[in-house]
């Protein structure tokens, strides 16, 4: 990249829009350079090429070709610097453009004081050629392709010397060279130790040791026992069986003995046994519960004296007859329920009681013992 033959700078402006073309041209102008303006891609790349400016701006939606080709075709050639100026923000059309060789990526609309301090920031940055562009500001504003002021010498001008030449290398003061800076100390830092994982140790085979054995005893015969006298055990005398008989057509009379023990109380052809807890009906064998058995045993021991539902609770609790315990309505109908139960199981009417009847508002008792006809 080179700049015109009396330093002065120049721009190419690749802008579509009129009214973004002409301000460029103000703000480039105003900073002191020459400006160079196009309307499409195509004509940007040969002016670029023709002119061989210090900065170009590119937008990117243009005719021809669009500001990514345009900004690879003038890198191939140029090392310009590329400024895209354009209304693309997103962050893939900012890669984009960055990767197709720009060097700065501004997005419209741009504000121009901030447009111009980002090419000043361009122009102090060397470029491969070596040469570093200036970076002063230029106060004066010229049309385009205006003549460069001449730059201030930094030697003094000898007497006779033509005015802005440079002077001869001879008159340079060589300087000296630099002495090489000796190296730094670095005080050695202490390493510390590598971490060594731990290993299981190996087991240790520890031979077995033979055992000694016990001596051998030899075995003692046991000592003769006196001989036993003969024991005698008497013989026992045979188990005689024991059936019980129960009555079948003859009716056991009041206190005969029982087969197996205690005593009968009949009522007509109704056998109780209270020990054995056995009630037979005509010599038949009848199955109670144990609250109808005591029920029907009481009733047959009061005879025909009545027992109310009262007297009968109390004595299927074990209690005494007392009038102080309180009976309930509940228990009085437990006791009927008991009672039709036991009726039915004896096989007895209540409208045509044979062995039970009911008092009415008192209670039960037994019927007479004579069967009625």
């Amino acid at each position: 990249m080179s700049t015109p033959e009396g330093g002065q700078k120049t721009a190419v402006i690749v802008e579509d829009d009129p009214d973004v073309r002409h301000l460029l041209v103000e703000v480039l102008e105003a900073a002191g350079f020459s400006t160079v303006s196009v309307g499409n891609g195509i004509d940007g790349v040969r002016a670029v090429l023709a002119y061989q400016p210090l900065i170009t701006t590119l937008d990117v939606n243009m005719p021809g070709i669009d500001g990514f080709e345009a900004a690879r075709r003038i890198r191939e050639k140029s090392n310009s610097y590329i400024i895209m100026l354009t209304g693309l923000a997103d962050e893939a059309d900012v890669v984009l453009g960055l990767g197709a060789g720009a060097d700065e990526y501004i997005v419209k609309p741009f504000r121009p004081r901030e447009f111009r301090a980002r090419i000043e920031a361009l122009l102090r940055r060397p470029r491969p050629d070596g040469a570093t562009p200036p970076a002063t500001r230029q106060e004066s504003v010229g049309p385009s392709f205006p003549g460069a002021r001449p730059a201030a010498s930094a030697f003094p001008t000898p007497p006779g010397a033509p005015e802005g030449d440079l002077p001869p290398a001879s008159w340079a003061t060589p300087a000296a060279p630099a002495a090489p800076a000796a190296p730094a100390y670095v005080e050695p830092q202490p390493v510390a130790p590598a971490y060594v994982e731990p290993q299981p140790a190996a087991p240790v085979y520890v031979e077995p040791q033979p055992v000694d054995a016990p001596p051998y005893a030899e075995p003692q015969p046991y000592p003769a026992e006196p001989p036993a006298y003969p024991v005698v055990v008497p013989a026992a005398p045979p188990a005689q069986a024991i059936v019980p008989v129960y009555p079948s057509q003859e009716l056991a009379r009041p206190g005969m003995p029982a087969p197996g023990g205690g005593y009968w109380i009949t009522h007509r052809d109704l056998q109780l046994n209270p020990e054995t807890r056995i009630v037979l009906i005509g010599g038949q064998q009848v199955e109670l519960t144990r609250t109808e058995f005591d029920l029907l045993a009481t009733l047959l021991e009061s005879k025909r004296r009545v027992r109310s539902k009262a007297d009968l609770t109390l004595v299927l609790r074990g209690e005494s007859y007392v009038t102080s315990y309180y009976v309930g309505e509940a228990d009085k109908r437990a006791v009927e329920a008991h009672m039709t139960n036991l009726r039915r199981k004896l096989g007895d009417n209540p409208s045509n009681p044979r062995y039970i009847e009911t008092v009415r508002g008192v209670g039960y008792r037994l019927t007479t013992e004579l069967l009625s006809p």
